[in-house]
């Protein structure tokens, strides 16, 4: 039994579950789901810029990766909030995308969202750790 408990501890995927599962157990019951979500998100973000800030005064340097998965996080919660507390309109053709100013606006945080994963998958293949973990190999 004690083992059990240990083994339950030591693995952290049932502690992530059993987090969340107790978050959004709480948030259905207080009605605040997408509050949960977006501060949340509010958390991360603010957890990637601290590491960024970090990773400059101990390196000095800047980690574009950090930076860009702040940004992307930050579209993201623009995106859900306009997705679902801002927009009630309804998309029924292709152009009633540009007649209405918050379905414009989703586009272009659509967009923003893709560029931002681009240039993430960019500042890793291009990083420094990428390259010379390819050249370790080799030798």
């Amino acid at each position: 039994m004690r083992r059990r408990i240990i083994s339950f501890f030591s693995d952290k995927l049932y502690i992530e579950l059993s987090i969340a599962g107790t978050l959004f157990l709480i948030a259905l019951a207080l009605d605040m789901l997408m509050d949960f979500i977006i501060y949340m998100l509010y958390f991360i973000i603010f957890l990637e810029i601290v590491r960024a800030v970090v990773n400059y005064i101990r390196e000095q340097r800047v980690t574009m990766s950090l930076l860009v998965d702040a940004f992307i996080i930050l579209a993201l919660r623009e995106f859900i909030v306009n997705v679902v507390k801002v927009n009630k309109e309804e998309l029924t053709t292709f152009e009633a995308i540009f007649s209405s100013a918050v379905n414009y606006n989703l586009l272009i945080l659509a967009g923003v969202i893709i560029f931002l994963l681009v240039v993430r998958y960019l500042s890793v293949i291009s990083s420094q750790r990428y390259i010379f973990k390819d050249t370790e190999k080799v030798d």
